[in-house]
């Protein structure tokens, strides 16, 4: 029910993890591995990533408003846990600009629209560019029509799905955002990886500011988390990915290397084909509704040979165009959830949304987004090699 990849570092994208390489000596032992852990932590404030962002952005090129845009989706990611999704992968969106496969000029354009849909030309622009223009459209519509749904081609990677449900919130509206992503997902009984990790948000509002929000990605893991164990030298659970052939394994190197991902669900005998099934309802959504790339033909992950043209699909739903007390029941809905009592007493029951809302508390208190130092001295030479300054903050090193 959570997010798939929450509230978890999976450390900095450098060129060596790329290749799914140990980063660490195999000579430290657990207790200096402990201290380096717990060392390995700068606490940068949110307007010092977002301004760092920016800058780097509109220094190779990028228009200042779809800098921003960027920026404030990344930050977010970042700021709700999902760090897999944040900082962590500026140098990616750099490198699109720098190399043209993504467009920096022009804004996304509607080729066909009724009163409550619309289809996009993403005009091959930052995916947080086309998200922001497609919801904002979908929530006008509902406004009018009571349903808004956009659907749109020719985008690119466009951060946490959540970003773009939870702007209907703020017009007390339910929001939905689906993406199709490059193939790294096996379908069950499959040996290719032929879906992306194509992820679902759902938000809708409650009372007083509570929300339910889904942000999930319809495969059992991301890839993040397998190659962090891989890095480490650990093994992964069983019903994270699978081999070359299509068997579940708990080496991560054997799904790095001619495997994949499986499904939510794992295996065909604990309910994988459901999680399957749900991949390919976004791509039904997604690459087919909008006439984008679908399945297997969207590029390989981190291989920009051509554009991505990724589809991507925003709702926009006004509950007052329905049953009345929508809010009432939606907070006595999750009050419902939060107050069961726990099988574990040190870990209670928690709805959709929880756990992002308990890690952008625990930022507010200790005054800015924890990031891995790794990550930080990544993408400063990133921004070095840009011409861009001030970089971030190192000096605010913290314990975890």
């Amino acid at each position: 029910m959570y997010s798939i990849d929450q509230v978890e570092d999976p450390g900095p994208a450098t060129p060596a993890a790329q290749q799914h390489q140990s980063q660490e000596p195999l000579t430290l032992n657990l207790k200096e591995k402990q201290q380096e852990v717990n060392m390995s932590r700068c606490l940068i404030s949110k307007a010092e990533v977002q301004g760092f962002i920016e800058r780097c952005m509109t220094g190779v090129g990028t228009k200042a408003h779809h800098a921003r845009s960027l920026a404030e989706v990344l930050v977010e990611g970042d700021h709700r846990g999902h760090y897999s999704h944040g900082l962590n992968r500026m140098d990616m969106y750099v490198k699109d600009i720098q190399t043209g496969i993504c467009a920096k000029d022009g804004e996304p354009v509607v080729e066909k629209e009724s009163a409550a849909t619309a289809l996009v030309d993403g005009k091959n622009l930052l995916g947080p560019v086309v998200g922001n223009f497609c919801m904002n459209l979908a929530i006008k519509k509902a406004k009018e029509a009571g349903i808004g749904w956009v659907v749109a081609h020719g985008s690119n990677h466009y951060g946490i799905a959540g970003y773009y449900s939870m702007q209907a919130l703020k017009e007390n509206m339910i929001g939905m955002s689906f993406t199709n992503t490059s193939p790294l997902v096996v379908p069950t009984r499959g040996k290719e990886c032929t879906l992306g990790t194509n992820p679902i948000s759902v938000a809708a509002p409650a009372k007083d500011g509570d929300s339910f929000v889904l942000d999930m990605a319809t495969s059992a893991v991301a890839l993040g988390k397998v190659e962090l164990h891989d890095r480490r030298g650990d093994t992964i659970p069983e019903g994270w990915g699978c081999d070359a052939e299509g068997k579940l394994t708990t080496d991560p190197k054997r799904v790095l290397s001619g495997g994949g991902l499986v499904p939510v669900g794992g295996s065909e005998a604990t309910g994988g084909y459901k999680g399957y099934g749900l991949g390919m309802m976004v791509e039904v959504f997604c690459g087919i509704l909008a006439g984008a790339q679908y399945s297997n033909h969207v590029r390989t992950w981190k291989v920009t040979d051509r554009v991505a043209n990724l589809g991507q699909c925003f709702v926009a739903i006004n509950p007052e165009n329905f049953a009345p007390g929508f809010a009432e029941r939606m907070s006595d809905l999750l009050s419902i959830q939060r107050g069961l009592d726990p099988a574990d007493p040190s870990s209670p029951v928690l709805a959709a949304g929880d756990p992002e809302r308990m890690n952008m508390k625990d930022c507010e208190k200790m005054g800015g987004i924890p990031y891995h130092i790794n990550v930080v001295n990544h993408m400063n030479e990133c921004a070095k090699k840009v011409g861009v300054s001030p970089l971030l903050p190192c000096d605010n090193l913290i314990s975890n």
